[in-house]
Protein backbone atom coordinates (compact mmCIF):
# COMPACT_ATOMS: atom_id res chain seq x y z
CA UNK A 1 0.00 0.00 0.00
CA UNK A 2 1.46 3.42 -1.23
CA UNK A 3 1.68 5.92 2.01
CA UNK A 4 0.30 9.30 1.00
CA UNK A 5 -0.67 12.54 3.15
CA UNK A 6 -3.97 14.06 2.82
CA UNK A 7 -5.59 17.03 4.49
CA UNK A 8 -8.82 16.54 5.71
CA UNK A 9 -11.50 19.11 7.18
CA UNK A 10 -14.58 18.06 9.36
CA UNK A 11 -16.15 19.02 12.57
CA UNK A 12 -15.69 17.51 16.20
CA UNK A 13 -17.31 18.00 19.55
CA UNK A 14 -14.61 17.95 22.30
CA UNK A 15 -16.03 17.87 26.15
CA UNK A 16 -13.30 19.96 27.52
CA UNK A 17 -12.46 19.97 31.70
CA UNK A 18 -14.58 23.09 31.82
CA UNK A 19 -17.75 21.45 30.06
CA UNK A 20 -17.62 18.42 32.02
CA UNK A 21 -17.63 19.95 35.58
CA UNK A 22 -20.89 22.21 34.44
CA UNK A 23 -22.31 18.99 33.27
CA UNK A 24 -21.58 17.22 36.56
CA UNK A 25 -22.77 20.28 38.66
CA UNK A 26 -25.49 20.91 37.02
CA UNK A 27 -26.93 17.36 37.71
CA UNK A 28 -26.25 17.07 41.50
CA UNK A 29 -28.85 17.24 43.74
CA UNK A 30 -28.92 20.15 46.11
CA UNK A 31 -27.17 17.80 49.11
CA UNK A 32 -24.95 16.77 46.43
CA UNK A 33 -23.67 20.24 45.66
CA UNK A 34 -23.30 21.20 49.09
CA UNK A 35 -20.47 18.32 49.36
CA UNK A 36 -18.76 19.53 46.13
CA UNK A 37 -18.47 22.61 46.74
CA UNK A 38 -16.87 21.67 50.35
CA UNK A 39 -14.63 19.54 48.64
CA UNK A 40 -13.59 22.13 46.23
CA UNK A 41 -13.05 24.75 49.39
CA UNK A 42 -11.00 21.97 51.14
CA UNK A 43 -8.34 21.11 47.81
CA UNK A 44 -8.51 24.57 46.28
CA UNK A 45 -6.49 27.50 48.34
CA UNK A 46 -7.88 29.75 45.96
CA UNK A 47 -11.61 29.51 46.88
CA UNK A 48 -12.80 30.55 50.45
CA UNK A 49 -16.25 31.12 51.89
CA UNK A 50 -17.43 35.05 51.13
CA UNK A 51 -17.90 37.04 54.60
CA UNK A 52 -21.89 38.66 54.15
CA UNK A 53 -20.51 41.21 56.19
CA UNK A 54 -17.29 42.13 54.48
CA UNK A 55 -18.95 42.01 50.59
CA UNK A 56 -19.33 45.47 49.98
CA UNK A 57 -15.97 46.84 52.15
CA UNK A 58 -14.04 46.21 49.06
CA UNK A 59 -13.06 49.42 46.45
CA UNK A 60 -14.97 49.80 43.61
CA UNK A 61 -12.45 48.73 41.11
CA UNK A 62 -12.02 45.39 42.62
CA UNK A 63 -12.10 42.40 40.67
CA UNK A 64 -15.22 40.84 40.17
CA UNK A 65 -13.82 36.89 40.65
CA UNK A 66 -13.92 38.45 45.00
CA UNK A 67 -17.83 38.97 44.84
CA UNK A 68 -19.84 36.23 46.54
CA UNK A 69 -21.03 33.72 44.44
CA UNK A 70 -24.61 32.58 44.97
CA UNK A 71 -26.66 32.68 41.36
CA UNK A 72 -24.54 35.37 40.24
CA UNK A 73 -21.95 35.57 37.47
CA UNK A 74 -18.24 35.77 38.18
CA UNK A 75 -15.76 37.39 35.65
CA UNK A 76 -12.86 36.29 34.01
CA UNK A 77 -10.82 39.64 34.44
CA UNK A 78 -7.17 39.97 35.55
CA UNK A 79 -6.29 39.74 39.35
CA UNK A 80 -4.29 43.10 39.60
CA UNK A 81 -7.13 44.90 40.72
CA UNK A 82 -7.41 42.27 43.81
CA UNK A 83 -6.34 43.88 47.09
CA UNK A 84 -4.75 42.47 50.37
CA UNK A 85 -7.14 41.34 52.91
CA UNK A 86 -6.15 42.13 57.01
CA UNK A 87 -5.65 38.75 58.10
CA UNK A 88 -7.20 38.53 61.82
CA UNK A 89 -4.67 36.78 63.86
CA UNK A 90 -4.60 35.70 67.12
CA UNK A 91 -2.49 37.82 69.19
CA UNK A 92 0.40 35.96 69.76
CA UNK A 93 1.24 37.79 73.13
CA UNK A 94 -1.02 36.29 75.15
CA UNK A 95 -0.02 35.16 78.40
CA UNK A 96 -1.20 31.39 78.93
CA UNK A 97 0.46 30.30 81.87
CA UNK A 98 -1.65 31.56 84.94
CA UNK A 99 -0.61 31.07 88.37
CA UNK A 100 -3.44 30.26 90.59
CA UNK A 101 -3.84 30.11 94.56
CA UNK A 102 -2.71 26.93 96.07
CA UNK A 103 -5.67 27.25 98.56
CA UNK A 104 -9.06 27.77 96.73
CA UNK A 105 -12.21 28.63 98.43
CA UNK A 106 -14.78 26.35 98.13
CA UNK A 107 -17.22 28.34 96.40
CA UNK A 108 -14.76 30.09 94.08
CA UNK A 109 -15.90 30.19 90.15
CA UNK A 110 -13.23 28.67 87.63
CA UNK A 111 -14.72 32.25 85.51
CA UNK A 112 -13.28 34.65 88.20
CA UNK A 113 -9.80 32.95 88.38
CA UNK A 114 -8.77 31.86 84.62
CA UNK A 115 -8.55 34.87 82.40
CA UNK A 116 -11.78 35.86 79.19
CA UNK A 117 -9.46 34.09 76.61
CA UNK A 118 -9.38 30.49 77.82
CA UNK A 119 -12.82 30.45 77.75
CA UNK A 120 -12.45 30.57 73.71
CA UNK A 121 -10.49 27.39 73.57
CA UNK A 122 -13.39 25.27 74.74
CA UNK A 123 -15.62 26.41 73.18
CA UNK A 124 -16.66 25.92 68.92
CA UNK A 125 -17.47 22.59 67.61
CA UNK A 126 -14.74 20.36 69.72
CA UNK A 127 -17.95 19.19 72.12
CA UNK A 128 -20.67 19.00 69.58
CA UNK A 129 -20.82 15.45 69.51
CA UNK A 130 -20.56 14.77 73.18
CA UNK A 131 -24.04 15.60 74.75
CA UNK A 132 -26.50 12.97 75.89
CA UNK A 133 -28.43 12.95 72.80
CA UNK A 134 -25.77 12.88 70.26
CA UNK A 135 -24.27 9.75 72.80
CA UNK A 136 -27.55 8.05 72.47
CA UNK A 137 -29.51 8.35 68.98
CA UNK A 138 -27.78 5.59 67.46
CA UNK A 139 -30.78 3.60 65.89
CA UNK A 140 -30.29 -0.01 67.23
CA UNK A 141 -31.50 -2.65 64.52
CA UNK A 142 -34.07 -5.03 65.46
CA UNK A 143 -31.23 -7.98 65.66
CA UNK A 144 -29.18 -5.69 68.43
CA UNK A 145 -32.68 -5.13 70.25
CA UNK A 146 -33.76 -8.75 70.32
CA UNK A 147 -30.24 -9.92 70.93
CA UNK A 148 -30.03 -7.18 74.05
CA UNK A 149 -33.79 -8.73 75.51
CA UNK A 150 -32.15 -12.08 75.04
CA UNK A 151 -28.72 -11.16 77.36
CA UNK A 152 -31.49 -10.12 79.99
CA UNK A 153 -33.18 -13.53 79.36
CA UNK A 154 -32.60 -16.24 81.06
CA UNK A 155 -32.01 -19.63 79.26
CA UNK A 156 -30.18 -22.74 78.92
CA UNK A 157 -27.26 -22.92 76.85
CA UNK A 158 -29.25 -25.18 74.11
CA UNK A 159 -32.01 -23.08 74.24
CA UNK A 160 -29.71 -19.51 74.01
CA UNK A 161 -28.10 -20.93 70.97
CA UNK A 162 -31.89 -21.54 69.03
CA UNK A 163 -32.72 -18.76 70.25
CA UNK A 164 -29.42 -16.84 68.18
CA UNK A 165 -30.56 -19.10 65.60
CA UNK A 166 -34.18 -18.05 65.29
CA UNK A 167 -33.27 -13.71 65.64
CA UNK A 168 -30.65 -14.69 62.61
CA UNK A 169 -33.76 -15.78 60.27
CA UNK A 170 -36.02 -12.88 61.24
CA UNK A 171 -36.29 -10.20 58.70
CA UNK A 172 -36.28 -6.18 59.28
CA UNK A 173 -40.18 -6.82 59.17
CA UNK A 174 -40.44 -9.14 62.06
CA UNK A 175 -41.30 -12.11 60.44
CA UNK A 176 -39.20 -16.07 60.60
CA UNK A 177 -38.42 -16.70 57.15
CA UNK A 178 -36.55 -19.83 57.97
CA UNK A 179 -38.88 -22.84 58.52
CA UNK A 180 -38.57 -24.22 62.17
CA UNK A 181 -37.63 -27.58 60.67
CA UNK A 182 -35.16 -26.25 59.07
CA UNK A 183 -33.61 -24.26 61.78
CA UNK A 184 -33.39 -27.28 63.95
CA UNK A 185 -31.57 -30.05 61.53
CA UNK A 186 -28.99 -26.88 60.42
CA UNK A 187 -28.31 -26.76 64.64
CA UNK A 188 -27.96 -30.62 65.11
CA UNK A 189 -25.84 -30.96 61.97
CA UNK A 190 -23.73 -28.02 62.58
CA UNK A 191 -23.33 -28.11 66.40
CA UNK A 192 -23.63 -32.04 66.88
CA UNK A 193 -26.84 -30.73 68.91
CA UNK A 194 -30.01 -33.11 69.63
CA UNK A 195 -32.71 -31.05 69.44
CA UNK A 196 -36.29 -31.28 69.21
CA UNK A 197 -38.59 -29.43 66.96
CA UNK A 198 -40.78 -28.82 70.33
CA UNK A 199 -38.08 -27.30 71.64
CA UNK A 200 -37.45 -24.74 69.01
CA UNK A 201 -41.38 -24.15 69.19
CA UNK A 202 -41.20 -23.49 72.53
CA UNK A 203 -38.13 -21.24 72.17
CA UNK A 204 -39.82 -19.41 69.38
CA UNK A 205 -42.58 -18.71 71.85
CA UNK A 206 -40.58 -17.39 74.48
CA UNK A 207 -39.00 -14.87 72.04
CA UNK A 208 -42.61 -14.00 70.79
CA UNK A 209 -43.10 -12.24 74.29
CA UNK A 210 -40.53 -9.97 73.15
CA UNK A 211 -40.66 -6.36 72.62
CA UNK A 212 -42.26 -5.25 69.83
CA UNK A 213 -45.17 -7.09 70.22
CA UNK A 214 -45.83 -9.20 66.85
CA UNK A 215 -41.93 -9.62 66.51
CA UNK A 216 -40.57 -13.70 65.50
CA UNK A 217 -44.13 -14.42 64.05
CA UNK A 218 -44.01 -16.50 61.05
CA UNK A 219 -46.93 -15.32 59.22
CA UNK A 220 -49.17 -12.38 59.25
CA UNK A 221 -52.24 -14.15 61.41
CA UNK A 222 -50.20 -15.46 63.99
CA UNK A 223 -48.63 -11.79 63.93
CA UNK A 224 -51.91 -10.52 64.82
CA UNK A 225 -52.87 -13.16 67.58
CA UNK A 226 -49.61 -12.39 69.29
CA UNK A 227 -50.06 -8.95 69.83
CA UNK A 228 -53.54 -9.59 70.92
CA UNK A 229 -52.34 -12.42 73.22
CA UNK A 230 -50.47 -9.36 75.50
CA UNK A 231 -53.21 -6.80 75.34
CA UNK A 232 -55.03 -7.08 78.78
CA UNK A 233 -57.99 -9.53 79.46
CA UNK A 234 -60.42 -6.65 79.80
CA UNK A 235 -59.84 -5.00 76.25
CA UNK A 236 -63.16 -4.67 74.47
CA UNK A 237 -64.08 -6.95 71.49
CA UNK A 238 -60.90 -8.99 71.86
CA UNK A 239 -62.16 -12.67 72.16
CA UNK A 240 -64.13 -11.43 69.00
CA UNK A 241 -60.97 -10.08 67.37
CA UNK A 242 -58.73 -13.43 67.96
CA UNK A 243 -61.68 -15.72 66.66
CA UNK A 244 -61.87 -13.56 63.52
CA UNK A 245 -58.28 -13.74 63.24
CA UNK A 246 -57.91 -17.10 63.61
CA UNK A 247 -61.10 -18.55 61.52
CA UNK A 248 -61.73 -15.69 58.98
CA UNK A 249 -58.35 -13.96 58.05
CA UNK A 250 -59.29 -14.81 54.52
CA UNK A 251 -62.82 -13.12 54.54
CA UNK A 252 -61.44 -10.33 56.26
CA UNK A 253 -58.67 -9.87 53.59
CA UNK A 254 -61.13 -10.08 50.87
CA UNK A 255 -63.66 -7.55 52.35
CA UNK A 256 -66.30 -10.55 52.84
CA UNK A 257 -68.04 -8.85 55.58
CA UNK A 258 -71.22 -10.39 54.82
CA UNK A 259 -69.86 -13.80 55.44
CA UNK A 260 -68.47 -13.13 58.80
CA UNK A 261 -71.51 -11.32 59.66
CA UNK A 262 -73.11 -14.82 59.23
CA UNK A 263 -70.40 -16.96 60.83
CA UNK A 264 -69.97 -15.13 63.93
CA UNK A 265 -73.77 -14.04 64.33
CA UNK A 266 -72.64 -10.74 65.38
CA UNK A 267 -74.16 -7.56 64.28
CA UNK A 268 -72.75 -4.75 61.98
CA UNK A 269 -71.90 -2.20 64.79
CA UNK A 270 -70.36 -4.71 66.73
CA UNK A 271 -68.47 -5.97 63.76
CA UNK A 272 -67.08 -2.40 63.37
CA UNK A 273 -66.08 -2.21 66.84
CA UNK A 274 -64.06 -5.72 66.69
CA UNK A 275 -62.06 -4.13 63.10
CA UNK A 276 -61.47 -1.09 64.89
CA UNK A 277 -59.64 -3.13 67.81
CA UNK A 278 -57.88 -5.12 64.62
CA UNK A 279 -56.68 -1.90 63.06
CA UNK A 280 -54.89 -0.90 66.11
CA UNK A 281 -52.32 -3.77 65.18
CA UNK A 282 -49.07 -3.70 63.57
CA UNK A 283 -48.70 -5.94 60.75
CA UNK A 284 -44.81 -5.38 60.23
CA UNK A 285 -43.62 -4.39 64.00
CA UNK A 286 -40.08 -4.93 62.71
CA UNK A 287 -40.09 -1.73 60.69
CA UNK A 288 -40.86 0.60 64.23
CA UNK A 289 -37.24 -0.32 65.26
CA UNK A 290 -33.56 0.74 63.59
CA UNK A 291 -35.94 3.16 60.84
CA UNK A 292 -33.28 5.41 58.98
CA UNK A 293 -32.88 8.98 59.94
CA UNK A 294 -35.60 11.13 57.73
CA UNK A 295 -33.93 13.48 54.94
CA UNK A 296 -35.73 16.23 54.43
CA UNK A 297 -35.73 17.82 51.27
CA UNK A 298 -34.31 21.39 50.20
CA UNK A 299 -36.02 23.34 47.47
CA UNK A 300 -33.38 24.77 45.16
CA UNK A 301 -35.95 27.46 43.95
CA UNK A 302 -38.92 28.99 45.38
CA UNK A 303 -42.62 30.07 44.19
CA UNK A 304 -44.83 33.06 45.54
CA UNK A 305 -47.35 35.03 44.22
CA UNK A 306 -46.18 38.95 44.69
CA UNK A 307 -48.86 41.87 43.28
CA UNK A 308 -50.80 39.32 41.25
CA UNK A 309 -47.73 37.66 39.46
CA UNK A 310 -46.09 34.32 40.16
CA UNK A 311 -42.47 34.71 41.24
CA UNK A 312 -39.65 32.31 40.97
CA UNK A 313 -36.70 32.89 43.45
CA UNK A 314 -33.44 30.80 43.41
CA UNK A 315 -32.77 29.57 47.56
CA UNK A 316 -30.12 31.35 48.75
CA UNK A 317 -28.87 28.57 51.10
CA UNK A 318 -28.47 25.86 48.91
CA UNK A 319 -24.99 26.95 48.35
CA UNK A 320 -22.83 29.23 50.36
CA UNK A 321 -21.38 32.52 48.84
CA UNK A 322 -17.69 31.35 47.03
CA UNK A 323 -15.03 34.30 46.07
CA UNK A 324 -11.55 34.49 45.35
CA UNK A 325 -8.96 34.44 48.13
CA UNK A 326 -7.16 37.85 47.30
CA UNK A 327 -4.41 37.09 49.59
CA UNK A 328 -3.48 33.93 47.60
CA UNK A 329 -4.45 35.73 44.22
CA UNK A 330 -2.25 38.73 44.66
CA UNK A 331 0.88 36.75 45.50
CA UNK A 332 0.91 35.10 41.90
CA UNK A 333 4.02 36.66 39.52
CA UNK A 334 3.17 36.85 35.74
CA UNK A 335 6.39 36.08 34.82
CA UNK A 336 7.50 33.77 37.31
CA UNK A 337 7.64 29.74 36.02
CA UNK A 338 8.67 27.98 39.84
CA UNK A 339 6.38 25.20 41.21
CA UNK A 340 5.19 27.37 43.77
CA UNK A 341 3.48 30.02 41.17
CA UNK A 342 2.23 27.32 38.76
CA UNK A 343 0.60 25.72 42.13
CA UNK A 344 -1.59 28.93 42.71
CA UNK A 345 -2.14 29.64 38.75
CA UNK A 346 -3.65 26.55 38.48
CA UNK A 347 -5.42 26.63 41.21
CA UNK A 348 -6.39 30.23 40.40
CA UNK A 349 -8.19 28.65 36.75
CA UNK A 350 -9.49 25.94 38.58
CA UNK A 351 -11.39 27.71 41.22
CA UNK A 352 -12.63 30.52 38.02
CA UNK A 353 -14.02 27.51 36.17
CA UNK A 354 -15.76 26.13 39.56
CA UNK A 355 -17.58 30.15 39.55
CA UNK A 356 -18.68 29.90 36.12
CA UNK A 357 -20.12 26.18 36.46
CA UNK A 358 -22.23 27.68 39.78
CA UNK A 359 -23.22 30.21 37.94
CA UNK A 360 -24.29 28.39 34.91
CA UNK A 361 -26.15 25.56 36.97
CA UNK A 362 -28.06 29.02 38.74
CA UNK A 363 -28.97 30.33 35.96
CA UNK A 364 -29.74 26.98 33.82
CA UNK A 365 -32.16 25.97 37.00
CA UNK A 366 -33.84 29.29 37.15
CA UNK A 367 -34.97 29.89 33.07
CA UNK A 368 -36.24 26.05 33.59
CA UNK A 369 -37.91 26.41 36.64
CA UNK A 370 -39.49 29.81 34.94
CA UNK A 371 -40.67 28.32 31.95
CA UNK A 372 -42.34 25.51 33.81
CA UNK A 373 -44.07 28.05 36.12
CA UNK A 374 -45.40 30.05 33.09
CA UNK A 375 -46.65 26.74 31.77
CA UNK A 376 -47.97 25.18 34.92
CA UNK A 377 -49.68 28.54 36.02
CA UNK A 378 -53.00 26.87 36.36
CA UNK A 379 -51.84 24.01 38.82
CA UNK A 380 -50.75 27.03 41.29
CA UNK A 381 -54.22 28.66 41.07
CA UNK A 382 -56.41 25.65 41.11
CA UNK A 383 -54.45 22.39 42.29
CA UNK A 384 -53.56 19.01 40.48
CA UNK A 385 -56.95 19.17 38.62
CA UNK A 386 -55.54 21.66 36.56
CA UNK A 387 -52.21 20.37 35.72
CA UNK A 388 -51.61 20.63 31.65
CA UNK A 389 -49.88 18.03 29.47
CA UNK A 390 -46.01 18.60 29.23
CA UNK A 391 -43.05 17.33 27.81
CA UNK A 392 -39.43 17.52 28.02
CA UNK A 393 -38.86 19.13 24.46
CA UNK A 394 -41.50 22.06 24.81
CA UNK A 395 -39.60 22.91 27.84
CA UNK A 396 -36.11 22.86 26.00
CA UNK A 397 -37.21 24.51 22.79
CA UNK A 398 -38.28 27.16 24.61
CA UNK A 399 -34.85 27.97 26.57
CA UNK A 400 -33.02 26.76 23.28
CA UNK A 401 -31.50 23.61 25.21
CA UNK A 402 -31.23 19.97 24.45
CA UNK A 403 -33.11 17.54 26.28
CA UNK A 404 -31.11 15.91 27.79
CA UNK A 405 -29.95 19.39 29.71
CA UNK A 406 -33.66 19.94 30.61
CA UNK A 407 -33.68 15.97 32.12
CA UNK A 408 -30.53 16.56 34.70
CA UNK A 409 -31.92 20.12 35.32
CA UNK A 410 -35.56 18.96 36.73
CA UNK A 411 -33.90 15.48 38.67
CA UNK A 412 -33.44 15.25 41.95
CA UNK A 413 -34.41 19.09 41.88
CA UNK A 414 -36.92 20.69 43.73
CA UNK A 415 -39.82 23.49 43.43
CA UNK A 416 -41.18 25.52 46.35
CA UNK A 417 -44.86 26.41 46.04
CA UNK A 418 -48.09 27.50 47.71
CA UNK A 419 -49.41 24.08 47.23
CA UNK A 420 -46.59 22.16 48.66
CA UNK A 421 -42.90 20.79 47.19
CA UNK A 422 -42.46 19.11 44.40
CA UNK A 423 -40.02 17.92 42.43
CA UNK A 424 -39.38 19.39 39.18
CA UNK A 425 -40.09 16.05 37.03
CA UNK A 426 -43.35 16.16 38.62
CA UNK A 427 -44.95 19.02 36.20
CA UNK A 428 -43.98 16.67 33.27
CA UNK A 429 -46.65 14.37 32.49
CA UNK A 430 -48.38 12.49 29.28
CA UNK A 431 -51.67 13.65 27.54
CA UNK A 432 -54.71 11.84 27.02
CA UNK A 433 -57.33 13.22 24.37
CA UNK A 434 -61.14 14.73 25.67
CA UNK A 435 -64.07 14.41 23.89
CA UNK A 436 -63.64 18.28 23.00
CA UNK A 437 -60.87 18.02 20.97
CA UNK A 438 -58.17 18.73 23.62
CA UNK A 439 -55.52 17.00 26.24
CA UNK A 440 -55.62 16.22 30.03
CA UNK A 441 -52.88 15.39 31.88
CA UNK A 442 -52.31 12.24 33.20
CA UNK A 443 -51.76 13.40 36.90
CA UNK A 444 -55.01 15.60 36.54
CA UNK A 445 -56.32 12.14 35.54
CA UNK A 446 -54.52 10.87 38.65
CA UNK A 447 -55.73 13.28 40.86
CA UNK A 448 -59.53 12.84 39.58
CA UNK A 449 -59.24 9.06 40.16
CA UNK A 450 -58.36 9.74 44.35
CA UNK A 451 -61.22 12.47 44.31
CA UNK A 452 -63.97 9.98 42.87
CA UNK A 453 -62.69 7.15 45.36
CA UNK A 454 -62.44 9.33 48.16
CA UNK A 455 -66.20 10.28 47.52
CA UNK A 456 -67.23 7.03 46.81
CA UNK A 457 -69.76 4.95 49.16
CA UNK A 458 -67.67 2.50 51.16
CA UNK A 459 -70.32 0.13 50.75
CA UNK A 460 -70.66 0.15 47.15
CA UNK A 461 -67.17 1.04 46.03
CA UNK A 462 -66.50 2.31 41.90
CA UNK A 463 -65.18 0.10 39.86
CA UNK A 464 -62.79 1.11 37.19
CA UNK A 465 -65.56 0.40 34.77
CA UNK A 466 -67.68 2.73 36.72
CA UNK A 467 -65.06 5.88 37.17
CA UNK A 468 -64.09 5.19 33.29
CA UNK A 469 -67.81 6.45 32.54
CA UNK A 470 -67.86 8.85 35.04
CA UNK A 471 -64.21 10.50 33.60
CA UNK A 472 -66.20 10.40 30.16
CA UNK A 473 -69.11 12.06 31.70
CA UNK A 474 -66.83 14.75 32.73
CA UNK A 475 -65.09 14.77 29.11
CA UNK A 476 -62.23 12.71 29.65
CA UNK A 477 -61.77 9.67 27.40
CA UNK A 478 -59.67 7.25 28.94
CA UNK A 479 -60.06 3.59 28.73
CA UNK A 480 -60.60 1.06 31.98
CA UNK A 481 -57.38 -0.60 31.83
CA UNK A 482 -55.55 3.08 31.98
CA UNK A 483 -57.57 3.43 34.73
CA UNK A 484 -56.87 0.36 36.83
CA UNK A 485 -52.97 1.31 35.55
CA UNK A 486 -53.40 4.73 37.43
CA UNK A 487 -55.00 3.26 40.31
CA UNK A 488 -51.95 0.91 40.94
CA UNK A 489 -49.82 3.41 40.66
CA UNK A 490 -51.53 5.94 43.44
CA UNK A 491 -51.84 2.35 45.79
CA UNK A 492 -55.57 2.28 45.76
CA UNK A 493 -57.15 -1.29 46.12
CA UNK A 494 -59.60 -2.53 43.84
CA UNK A 495 -63.13 -2.16 44.78
CA UNK A 496 -63.55 -5.25 46.51
CA UNK A 497 -60.82 -4.32 48.61
CA UNK A 498 -62.30 -1.24 49.43
CA UNK A 499 -65.67 -2.54 50.61
CA UNK A 500 -66.39 -1.28 54.28
CA UNK A 501 -68.62 -1.14 56.67
CA UNK A 502 -70.59 2.00 57.28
Amino acid sequence: MKQSLQLKLGQQLTMTPQLQQAIRLLQLSTLDLQQEIQQALDSNPMLEMADEDNDSDGPPGADDDSAGINGQASSDGPMDNLERAAADLPDENVEWNVGLPEDLPVDTQWDDLLPAASASSFSGDDFTDTGFESRNAADDSLREQLLWQLNLTRLSDVDRVIALAIIDATDDNGRVNQDLEDIRLSLSQDMSLEIDLDEVVAVLHRLQQFEPAGVCTRDLQECLLVQLQQLPPSTPWLEQAKVILSRHLTQLGNGDFAQILRRTRLKESELKQVLTLIQTLDPNPGQSIGQDNTEYVIPDVFVSKKEGRWVVELNPDIAPKLRINSNYAGLIKRADSSADNTYLRDNLQEARWFLKSLHSRNETLMKVATRIVEHQRNFLEYGTEAMKPLVLHEIAELVEMHESTISRVTTQKYMHTPRGVFELKYFFSSHVATTSGGECSSTAIRALIRKLVAAENPRKPLSDNKITQLLEEQGVKVARRTIAKYRESLMIPPSNERKRLV
